[in-house]
């Protein structure tokens, strides 16, 4: 699904209420739903303190926690202005809190979360007074154990529109927005202070098409991964290839080919030197075919459904006429990564870029391959790539990772978190990547599944294992695959 500027989405509004859906209604399936998206990232209730202005993003978090302390959790609120001075909506919202059974006298062992509820799209400008106070007592709350907040729609003080924030602005960890991704939380200006971004869909709103920009989170991708039949079998799961690895690098190889593995491929071939083999042999999934060669030429490609090469491959490995020798032989699916792409950068990228191949460059390769782009943002540089390389699926690693292909549509990925900026996380990302083409996916759909599950298990590592951004690890992520596929069947 597309997003909306503010002006859009209060249109959108006033047309639902002109349908007879008044604005309590509205409130309290945004609360709900934002109660059942807490509930399913954090598996074991804990404390919940919604921190509200007077406005109705304050009467969500209100809503919310009705829902999450009949769930367990042990709730509280940290009211931003005088209770009489709540607008009337809010107010009746925490009345009926009132009557709520809410033992304090030992706290759950799940998550504190705090819950922004101080302004919605409406506010603009810099944070003031009482209100501003607040945001700055959100962002002290972060520094605390197991703490994490969670941005009603927006997180305070961000521009709904540009996405820039003010000085004072709350830095979320996640973001709910509500009925439809606010066009302001896809801007690279707010990717500091949005955390990860997941829409939580009102059944009475009718949301518009795709526009130019869009939010790649699992409602955007429930349906594309087929069910398997019962007479499934590895030959439907997808033949990858996979080109990765060399002295020093192993772990790419290891990692990237694990990756593939429980993304679902049926069948994983790594290929590597010979003069390595005895190193990285006991390191794979016994899962994993090995087979080393001398050459590439070797290699024949015709028997996999999808190749990736790249990962951790060496720039100096092999001669760079074999290695574009063999990307000239491989006529179907393809992913290219890493050193795979700084030969390409080195060689001409004219003509090695063709239909049905992704491309997955982080920023300092994107300069590489395209000059020309240096000067652009990432959104602007990845809207020109469309249009010079229409048939080459691009998938731009980073902070919200930036996928496009074929339109000037970008799809910007909500998942994911500070802790993967670190090595490996790229290699995982092509192995999954390969697994999802090999069973069939289109490039499209493939990139974006992959971008969004490797950041949603980072995500998972976190909160159902306590792990801190400074300790996770990319075989972390591959360990949390299975929930991850299990929320995209829901």
């Amino acid at each position: 699904m597309g997003c909306l500027t503010c002006e859009e989405m209060r249109f959108l509004e006033k047309r639902v209420f002109k349908m007879g859906v008044t604005p309590e209604a509205l409130m309290d399936s945004a609360g709900r739903g934002i109660a059942d998206a807490i509930r399913r990232r954090y598996a074991v209730p804990g404390e919940a303190i919604a921190c509200i202005g007077r406005g109705n993003n304050g009467g969500d978090a209100l809503v919310a926690l009705k829902y999450l302390a009949q769930a367990g959790w042990v709730i509280s609120v940290h009211c931003a202005v005088e209770s009489n001075h709540l607008y009337a909506l809010p107010r009746k919202k925490w009345r009926e809190l009132d009557v709520i059974n809410n033992d304090r006298s030992s706290l759950p062992l799940g998550p504190r979360i705090v819950l922004d509820g101080l302004l919605g799209i409406g506010a603009s400008g810099p944070l003031r007074g009482s209100i501003a106070e607040a945001a700055e007592w959100i962002n002290r709350q972060r520094g605390c154990p197991n703490t994490f907040v969670i941005a009603m729609d927006i997180p305070t003080g961000i521009n709904g529109n540009s996405g820039v924030p003010c000085k004072e602005a709350v830095i979320a960890d996640l973001t709910l927005t509500v009925g439809i991704c606010k066009r302001g939380l896809l801007m690279p200006a707010a990717v500091n202070h949005t955390g990860s971004i997941e829409t939580v869909l009102l059944d009475e709103l009718q949301i518009p098409k795709d526009g130019e920009l869009c939010l790649n989170d699992v409602h955007s991708l429930r349906g594309l991964l087929p069910h398997r039949p019962h007479d499934f079998h590895k030959g439907n799961a997808g033949r990858v290839g996979l080109l990765a690895g060399s002295r020093g690098m192993l772990g790419a190889a290891v990692l990237c080919s694990s990756a593939a593995l429980r993304a679902g491929a049926g069948l994983v071939t790594l290929f590597c030197e010979k003069n390595i083999y005895p190193s990285i042999a006991p390191m794979l999934p016994p899962e994993v075919m090995l087979q080393p060669v001398n050459s590439l030429i070797e290699i024949e490609v015709d028997q996999f459904d999808v190749f990736a090469l790249g990962p951790g491959m060496g720039i100096r490995t092999w001669k760079d006429g074999e290695y574009l020798s063999l990307l000239k032989r491989i006529t179907g699916p393809v992913i290219v990564d890493a050193d795979g792409l700084s030969i390409i950068a080195s060689s001409g990228v004219d003509c090695y870029l063709r239909s049905g191949m992704v491309i997955t460059p982080h920023p300092g390769e994107m300069q590489r391959l395209f000059t020309d782009l240096t000067d652009m943002s990432r959104l602007e540089s990845v809207s020109h790539f469309a249009e010079q390389f229409p048939d080459v699926c691009l998938l731009l690693k980073g902070a919200h990772s930036l996928i496009t292909h074929r339109s000037s549509l970008v799809y910007v990925n909500g998942t994911g978190h500070a802790g993967m900026a670190g090595g490996g996380q790229g290699d995982v990302l092509t192995g999954t990547l390969a697994a999802l083409m090999g069973q069939g996916l289109k490039s499209l759909e493939a990139s974006r599944m992959a971008a969004w599950l490797c950041g949603r298990s980072a995500e998972l590592a976190i909160t159902r294992n306590l792990e801190s951004p400074e300790s996770i690890l990319p075989s972390d992520v591959i360990r949390y695959f299975g929930i991850a596929f299990r929320e995209l069947r829901r």
